[in-house]
């Protein structure tokens, strides 16, 4: 285990030990922030519709879709955050009790991309709402201000928390998102029961992967919690919420729409529509600035000494220059979400090893030694989850539904990937790690 010094930021390397200034407050302030996001409102308009071979589902599928999906990812988050907490490690240094120093390097190298193509995604979100709410010719200048925002914000991680989204930042965006749902709820509704519930765990699956793409960078905050326990809260009462309710207005709008399938140009239709969006985009501000941090902390894995001061404004000056050359994101979107999927298996096989196996006898130094069988129960549910949700990548897609001819397996529409995926990952992994853990005497 790791230990506690008194600095009030953290080092600009991984060496040393983290200081431990967050309480359970902060880390709801910081998790809530983290989901209230212009993304998750957007992601919302597929729940509505998460598959074009099947019926679109009624309203309350759709709701209830929200809820399931929002509890099942936050839980996880929640037991990723708290393992953090109890070893003072980040996240993929994590890994290495699992999978054995060089082994965490295969899923630390698949986090960079995942933590640089989420900077870059927010980046583009940002700049195309700048965009709408203010001109086209703006957007350049939205991509730059936003990534050297996001880079300063790296810089000093602890006090961006503590001072900015736990003081500021939190408040104006609710009474922001209060004044957005109030308007919504005053257009007409479908009826709750119009339409299907035969595609609910596909669109449980999409509000599950959100949550589950942060779990691979919540040990990177909570390793500076003053508790377990408030590590586990505020990342699974933060998010949580955030995720209900911002998929839940995505939703709304979408069921409510007056504008056709644009969510964004729904909501700007609303009486003082553009002001309460551009507050959430100053504030989406801080998602970027969470995945250049952790893009850093993730490197630091494979590099130790490798400092933040100047390692974070590369990341930032990478994402920035990408989002300025690309603007789909949505297409660009679906090829994360199929990376994400990489880390449902892997964490429930790591979940089910540190707390069931290993009981927080984890081995995070320098010195771990390789676990190549771990291995299995992450290929294993990775493949599961491919099976039966192969994504939006055509190319992957097609790959994807061709293994399913030659299995002769068509998967149910009440199937959800990421909860089958999950049982198999953590089922193998409970037996594998049983199997290859010796007893103690």
């Amino acid at each position: 285990m790791l230990h506690t010094d008194e600095s009030d930021e953290v080092a600009p390397t991984l060496e040393g030990a983290p200081p431990r200034l967050l309480g359970f407050l902060d880390q709801t302030a910081l998790w809530g922030n983290l989901g209230i996001s212009l993304l998750l409102v957007v992601a919302g308009t597929f729940v509505l519709a998460p598959d074009p071979s099947l019926p679109p589902l009624s309203l309350a599928a759709a709701i209830a879709a929200v809820v399931v999906g929002a509890v099942l990812g936050n839980l996880l988050l929640g037991l990723g955050a708290r393992a953090g907490a109890e070893t003072g490690a980040p996240s993929m240094v994590l890994l290495r009790g699992l999978l054995g120093r060089r082994g965490s390097w295969a899923p630390t190298g698949a986090n960079i991309a995942q933590n640089l193509g989420w900077a870059t995604v927010e980046i583009m979100v940002i700049a195309a709402a700048v965009g709408r709410l203010l001109s086209p010719s703006w957007r350049p200048v939205a991509v730059v201000a936003t990534g050297a925002a996001a880079t300063l914000m790296a810089l000093r991680p602890l006090g961006v928390v503590r001072g900015y989204l736990k003081r500021v930042a939190v408040w104006v965006v609710l009474a922001s998102t209060a004044y957005l749902f109030v308007q919504v709820l005053r257009r007409p509704m479908p009826a709750l029961g119009d339409g299907s519930w035969s595609a609910f765990w596909k669109a449980t699956d999409i509000v599950i992967a959100l949550p589950i793409s942060w779990l691979p960078l919540a040990a990177d905050y909570s390793r500076h919690s003053r508790s377990p326990r408030a590590a586990f809260g505020g990342a699974a009462v933060g998010y949580g919420l955030a995720t209900i309710a911002f998929f839940l207005l995505g939703v709304l709008a979408t069921a409510g729409d007056v504008a056709g399938d644009d969510v964004i140009a729904s909501l700007l239709a609303l009486p003082a529509g553009t002001l309460a969006l551009l507050i959430l985009v100053i504030d989406e501000v801080d998602e970027v600035f969470a995945n250049v941090y952790s893009t850093v902390v993730s490197a630091q894995n494979i590099q130790p000494r490798l400092d933040r001061r100047w390692a974070a404004p590369i990341v930032g000056g990478i994402a920035t220059v990408l989002a300025l050359l690309f603007d789909d994101y949505v297409a660009y979107e679906s090829f994360l979400l199929l990376l994400g999927s990489v880390f449902v298996p892997l964490f429930a096989a790591f979940v089910v090893d540190y707390y069931l196996v290993r009981r927080g006898a984890w081995d995070v130094s320098e010195d771990a030694p390789s676990r190549w069988p771990m291995v299995i129960p992450w290929i294993a549910g990775f493949v599961t989850y491919q099976l039966v949700n192969p994504g939006l990548v055509a190319s992957w897609q097609r790959f994807w539904i061709a293994r399913q001819d030659d299995l002769g397996f068509t998967p149910p529409s009440w199937t959800s990937a990421s909860i089958l995926s999950f049982v198999v990952a953590g089922t193998l992994a409970y037996v594998i790690g049983r199997a290859t853990t010796p007893r103690k005497p």
